[in-house]
């Protein structure tokens, strides 16, 4: 989804365009990459475990990790110009990224003070519960549909489509960062209060995730050619994305504990999510595609005016309709 609005925006451009616009959208991607990376492991001694100067910020490594599994993925399908496994992919960079940190902390952590592991062990794990359960709704979702019509202008395109999987890179380190800094941070601290209201937070936004998800895919299985209004989506038009944002808010959370120096930065992962999913792809793609559709309908029309566009809340009701109750009652 993160390169949703690029992919959108290089399709209507002609071909020397794209490419420039493409290799900008990369470079861009590498450099603030690169620059969040050091900033979140400065300076490279003491607040990262190996306390080896020699060694960099160790996060620097997670972003060129991420970077080059989407590199390489790009290879085969830019021949084969297929997207089928852009989502599975991104699944895979959480999932490997993270692990990867974690093995990181056990290998230089004391391994004889198990409960400092704790915060990183739990996080990591509620990372790649997440990732298996959206990755393969997402790859799901793509096969059932045959292809993912958000590539079909950039696919031929070398730079463009280059762009689209790079800036996935960039999505996944930003995503993490909460994560990758408890990975490898050299604070040893047992659980705290902070810890369990985030892993609080977290459950919350994933259950929240995984069943107006459940919700869409029943209702669109029926297939009635109108918006969904039942269960979660009758109090928030996009009640997923809203428990994506918060259960990467529980994961900072869950950090405050140990964050120092630079790795305050690690508050740019639910910032981004929120941005990213409510103001550049997600939610402006989503409803611009159902005014598109429903436009104009007047049920739809105060749907919209009901319905909270993000967070989960009570419907609005107009002043007339509140009168109206108070005079019955």
């Amino acid at each position: 989804i993160a390169a949703g609005r690029c992919q959108e925006e290089l399709s209507s451009m002609s071909s020397p365009k794209t490419a420039a616009i493409g290799v900008g959208a990369s470079l861009a991607s590498l450099a603030i990459c690169a620059g969040i990376a050091y900033a979140a492991g400065y300076p490279p001694t003491g607040n990262q475990l190996a306390n080896d100067a020699t060694l960099g910020p160790v996060i620097a490594y997670a972003a060129a990790v991420s970077m080059g599994i989407q590199w390489i993925a790009f290879v085969p399908a830019f021949v084969w110009q297929t997207e089928r496994y852009y989502d599975l992919v991104g699944s895979i960079t959480y999932t490997s990224v993270t692990l990867a940190t974690l093995i990181y902390r056990l290998a230089y952590s004391n391994t004889d003070d198990l409960v400092s592991n704790v915060r990183p062990i739990v996080c990591s794990l509620l990372v790649v519960v997440w990732a298996v359960r959206l990755g393969s709704f997402l790859v799901k979702r793509v096969f059932r549909a045959g292809k993912d019509g958000r590539f079909d202008d950039v696919k031929p395109y070398f730079a463009a489509y280059l762009a689209a999987w790079t800036i996935q890179g960039l999505w996944v380190f930003l995503t993490l960062l909460p994560v990758l800094v408890v990975n490898t941070t050299s604070r040893n601290k047992a659980p705290f209060v902070a810890d369990y209201v985030g892993w609080a937070v977290w459950l919350l936004g994933f259950s929240i995730e995984v069943v107006s998800d459940n919700q869409k895919s029943a209702f669109t299985a029926l297939k009635t050619g109108k918006w969904i209004d039942t269960g979660l989506w009758s109090y928030s038009r996009h009640p997923n994305y809203f428990g994506e944002i918060t259960l990467w808010v529980g994961q900072f959370i869950v950090g405050i504990s140990v964050y120092q120096g630079g790795q305050w930065i690690a508050v740019l992962g639910p910032v981004w999510v929120f941005i990213l999913l409510n103001y550049i792809t997600g939610i402006p793609l989503l409803e611009k595609r159902a005014d598109e559709k429903w436009g104009g309908n007047p049920e739809y029309e105060q749907y919209k005016k009901e319905v909270s566009i993000l967070a989960i809340m009570p419907r609005r009701t107009s002043k007339q309709e509140q009168q109206e109750q108070l005079t019955a009652a």
